[in-house]
């Protein structure tokens, strides 16, 4: 988990900063109460075991559904922007087991399958001044891994904007629960969770609109509603089915790293206290005392569950990034490595392995974090983060081409089109011609030409005629 929580993301301005920092990755936070999104290799992974097998039991391509961790302490759960699913990390925190985020899940699944979110496209030319265009900006942007100036705002700073575009009518819900319905049959899973987590949120009918949960202020709910959904699920043959063992114990984990992450470590240690040996308490502990600057409790918690189990790669990351971020940047170093190593196909893993190597300022490490970035950014390549580590990499390195082959991307990345332009070009002039590298530098260049203001034109022209003045002048010395 990252501790440089990075704010700014869902101002009214379209101006944001993106500081990629290790472990619990990138969070991307709101200006004043706004919302953040956090991500994390092992969350991201546990939270994949959870929705993939609705996304393809909804017969939905997994690899185009994007689901988003909201750092927001409230019940909710959403889809917007196409199919791009996003969980609160109250309600993951609130929810008693997977079984019931599945049921959530499976719900807004059937949003996107009944094609509910049309009528919120057709509300948008209504709801401009709650800059709601700006969360679809900032949808597109996350996929890519940057929140930097123009391409970081997701929502306006009011809340109450996007819950009433956000809002779906009783229709709605009702065929939305029986996809849900449907799609829980179909993977044989039970549907008690759906009902439990109705209950969780109680009667919101009977609390004033500001203090409800965001989920029932935008999922309306009523009894009739719920007792219907509950008489279906009671008549399923699957009721009485047991969410995988597994499954209910990797998102224990889940809440258990949240915890120890977002609370206060008075709050930690009353859920988990010390005298508490299981792995999630040690895990949970281990995050609340990093989070408290406490370092040496923090190893302590972290090294008792890496002599336990040993191959676990969460748990080396954890070290790495309890080192990295109190100064111990080449202790750090081993302990990423062996994170890599027992989990290599994760990209997140091989950037904060990078960025450690980085980070050491020797460059004896520069080929080791350029493999890993490379690799990385194969299996991610719209990570700006990772793009942005690899020109460091290169320019340290020496690679003049890949160092503006990177930067460019990068900077298409974060909304830079002029600063992409630039780059591109030179990198088009300085890489192998007709290679994939050399081709997709000639796309940036087609693609930020075509988006530049006129303004920006006019700024371009202008340098390039001064660049050709100096090799006039350059030359006529010469001669």
């Amino acid at each position: 988990m990252n501790k440089k929580l990075i704010k700014n993301i869902f101002s009214k301005s379209f101006t944001a900063i993106l500081i990629f920092n290790v472990a619990f990755s990138n969070v991307l936070y709101a200006q004043g109460r706004g919302l953040s999104i956090i991500r994390d290799a092992e969350i991201e992974q546990i939270i994949r075991d959870i929705t993939e097998p609705i996304f393809i039991a909804a017969e939905l391509d997994v690899n185009a559904v994007d689901t988003y961790l909201l750092d927001d302490n409230a019940i909710n759960a959403f889809v917007m922007g196409g199919q791009n699913v996003f969980l609160n990390s109250g309600l993951l925190l609130k929810a008693e087991t997977a079984n019931q985020v599945i049921g959530v899940v499976a719900h807004e699944t059937g949003h996107i399958t009944g094609g509910h979110l049309t009528r919120i496209q057709d509300g948008m030319s209504q709801m401009m001044s709650y800059t709601l265009m700006g969360l679809l900006l900032g949808v597109a942007a996350i996929a890519a891994g940057s929140a930097d100036a123009g391409m970081a705002l997701m929502m306006g700073g009011q809340q109450i904007g996007y819950r009433t575009l956000l809002r779906f009518t009783r229709t709605q819900e009702s065929s939305a629960d029986q996809a849900a319905l449907s799609l829980l049959e179909k993977m044989g899973q039970s549907g008690r969770g759906l009902i439990e987590f109705f209950e969780i949120l109680g009667d919101q009918e009977l609390v004033p609109e500001k203090y409800r949960d965001p989920y029932a202020s935008t999922h309306p709910f009523n009894s009739t509603r719920i007792e219907r959904v509950r008489d279906q699920v009671q008549e399923s043959p699957y009721y009485d089915t047991m969410t995988e063992p597994e499954l209910e114990e990797k998102f224990i984990r889940l809440q258990a790293k949240l915890y120890g992450y977002l609370k206060p470590l008075h709050a930690t240690l009353v859920r988990y206290p010390v005298e508490d040996k299981s792995i999630n308490a040690r895990y949970a502990r281990t995050f609340a005392y990093q989070q408290s600057n406490n370092m040496n409790d923090a190893l302590a918690e972290i090294e008792t569950l890496i002599t336990d189990f040993p191959e676990n790669p969460f748990f080396h990351e954890t070290k790495g990034q309890i080192l990295y971020e109190n100064g111990y940047v080449v202790g750090s170093i081993e302990a990423y490595s062996n994170a890599v190593k027992y989990l290599p196909d994760s990209s997140l893993l091989r950037m904060t392995y990078a960025q450690s190597l980085i980070s050491s300022d020797d460059d004896q490490y520069l080929d080791t974090a350029i493999e890993n970035l490379e690799l990385a950014l194969q299996d991610d390549p719209l990570n700006g983060f990772g793009w942005k580590q690899a020109s460091i990499a290169y320019h340290r390195n020496d690679n003049q081409a890949m160092t503006h082959y990177s930067t460019a991307q990068y900077f298409l990345l974060s909304g830079n089109i002029r600063g992409a332009m630039i780059n591109a070009k030179k990198a088009v002039d300085m890489l192998p011609k007709n290679t994939p590298k050399w081709v997709k530098a000639q796309d940036i260049m087609m693609t930020t030409a075509s988006n530049m203001t006129d303004k920006q034109k006019v700024q371009r022209e202008k340098q390039e005629q001064q660049q050709r003045e100096q090799r006039r002048r350059e030359r006529d010395r010469s001669n």
